[in-house]
Order: structure tokens, then C-alpha cells, then sequence
């Protein structure tokens, strides 16, 4: 097949939906590590496939630099149509998958690192005694993934929906609180604030996420003690007497803190958490009995008496 003139297109051209599915990912990422991962394919290939995608459409798509890559006028044209392929490609997959009666195989369940730890990971062991049929791929990450295209079909998020063809099933409000290690608050002095207290917080390239801007509001010239862009090193820390971290104030059947709650008022970094899934997916049956079974949890979380803060 001979490649489209420049700034022209071929009548008999056809794009293979993986290629347009690597492109999209990294208009969509900025870089070819990062849609690397997303797609879990190695980074030369990702190069190679676009490269090859380029020569075939005689024009070019990214212009690449240290920081990443930026997509050229041409490949905005593309950005959009391949979108909407990628919702029907999801849809195509469900569609086909409908015809299963019983609740087995994959579910990609997605979650904040703190919520896939503390809620999730127990819950998927639970499941698994119910239903030894399904298997659950936990995706932990601080970043969205689209469930309209299938990254995940199940998600735990401190947020509505924003896709129109994705909904919440169950809303829970999470109060949030300060919590350390028993040995490290008794070391606060007598009535204790905000600012006396050593804060383990996020590092970049995170230091935009909750709680640092809620400190950084309420502590001056505020700064993490300890700072982490992984969430399992914050709570190591935190029990090792680093510093008091913020938590979900909520209880499941599956909680296990070591942690104590500090007598600090948080409550106006109150969120909710939401149960999502895409509308096609809750048609597949493995979906289903996942998405019921989280929101059985989460209509039964506790909401503990608070301590008398300031």
C-alpha cells in the first residue's frame, strides 16, 4: 500500500485499531514511557508502532523533546474520531462478553492507593471465597483511569462521575482526620495544634493532592516533615513515628489501624466516595456480582465518634 500524499488522505487507507489505540494513548499521556505503562507495552515498541503509524499516514503525529512529546495539527484532526472508536471498541467487548451467564474471569477493579489497601485488597479476598471463579486486578493509582474505554471496569473515587455513560452506584461521605502512632502522640505538648505537629504529605509530583493544600491552608509556610510520592512509605513512616498522616475516618469490617486519631478538627476536607462503573459493563455478569458486593460494603461503613478536637 503506498502512503497518503502529504496533507491529503488515501481512499483506501485503513488504520488497524491497535495502531490508533497506541496513538491515543500517548496524545493522551504526553509521553511514550507513560502510554507505555498504560498499555503495558515496552517503550520501544510503543516508538516503533508510532513511528511505523506516521510513515504509513506520510505525515507526523508527535513532535518528541526531553519533557515528552506534543501532538502537530494533523494528529488533532485524528485525536477525536479515535476517541469515540475507542468507547465503541469497549462497547464491542462488553456486547460480546454478555452472553456469559456465570461470574467468572477478569474484573479491573481501580482505586486511590489508600482505599485499594485498606478496603480493597481484603474485600478482594473475601470475594474470592464467594465466587473462586473471578479473578480481581487491583490497579492502585493516584491518577483516573477511563473506565468508558475499559483501563478498568470498577472504581473507587473521591468524585462523581464526569463521563456521561458512567454512573455511581453507591456515594459514601468520608470525613477525614489526622492519625500517628500511640507513642508519637504522646510526645505533642497539651493542647496541640496544627502546627505542632511533624505532617507526612505527599511528594512531588503529587504535592497537589489532598492533604497538603488542606495543611498548607491551616499551618504558615507549612512543609511535610517526612514526604512520599507512595502511599504504603506514608503509612510506614506514620507507624514509626514520623509524623501523623490523614485518613478516612470511616470503618469497614475489613479495618485494621494501628494508627490513633489526633484530637485535630478536619472536617472541611470532608469528600465522597464514589462506586463507579461504566453502564455497559454492569450487563457482564463477573461485573455485576463485583459492583453488588462493594456496594454491600460500603452501605454498611461506620462512622466512628469523633474526638473532641480544636
Amino acid at each position: 500500500m503506498k502512503p497518503a500524499r502529504k496533507g491529503t488522505f488515501h481512499t483506501t487507507l485503513h488504520i488497524p485499531w491497535n495502531d490508533l489505540r497506541i496513538f491515543l494513548a500517548v496524545a493522551e499521556s504526553g509521553s511514550l514511557s507513560a502510554a507505555s505503562t498504560r498499555l503495558r507495552l515496552t517503550q520501544p515498541t510503543v516508538s516503533r508502532r508510532v513511528a511505523a503509524l506516521e510513515a504509513e499516514l506520510g505525515e507526523q503525529l508527535f513532535v518528541r523533546s526531553v519533557d515528552g512529546v506534543a501532538i502537530t495539527s494533523y494528529a488533532e484532526r485524528l485525536l477525536e474520531p479515535a476517541r469515540r472508536m475507542a468507547e465503541w471498541a469497549s462497547e464491542v467487548d462488553r456486547a460480546a462478553e454478555r452472553r456469559d451467564a456465570t461470574p467468572s474471569g477478569l474484573v479491573r477493579v481501580t482505586a486511590a492507593p489508600g482505599v485499594a489497601w485498606d478496603l480493597l485488597v481484603p474485600f478482594a479476598a473475601a470475594l474470592r471465597e464467594r465466587h473462586p471463579a473471578l479473578r480481581i486486578e487491583l490497579l492502585s493509582s493516584v491518577e483516573s483511569l477511563d473506565l468508558s474505554r475499559r483501563e478498568a471496569d470498577v472504581a473507587l473515587r473521591l468524585g462523581p462521575p464526569t463521563q456521561r455513560d458512567v454512573v455511581s452506584m453507591v456515594a459514601v461521605e468520608v470525613e477525614v482526620a489526622p492519625f500517628a502512632a500511640a507513642a508519637y502522640a504522646k510526645t505533642l505538648p497539651k493542647g496541640y495544634g496544627f502546627a505542632d505537629v511533624a505532617w507526612i504529605g505527599w511528594a512531588p509530583p503529587f504535592e497537589h493532592l489532598s492533604p497538603n493544600p488542606e495543611l498548607a491552608r491551616r499551618v504558615p509556610g507549612w512543609t511535610p516533615a517526612f514526604a512520599t510520592d507512595d502511599y504504603l512509605l506514608m503509612l510506614r513512616a506514620a507507624e514509626l513515628g514520623l509524623g501523623a498522616m490523614v485518613l478516612g475516618r470511616f470503618r469497614h469490617r475489613f479495618a485494621e489501624r494501628s494508627l490513633v486519631e489526633l484530637a485535630l478538627d478536619m472536617r472541611g476536607a470532608t469528600r465522597t466516595l464514589h462506586l463507579l462503573c461504566a453502564t455497559g459493563a454492569l450487563a457482564i455478569p463477573r461485573v455485576r456480582v463485583v459492583v453488588d458486593a462493594l456496594a454491600s460494603e460500603l452501605a454498611k461503613v461506620e462512622r466512628p465518634a469523633r474526638r473532641a478536637g480544636r
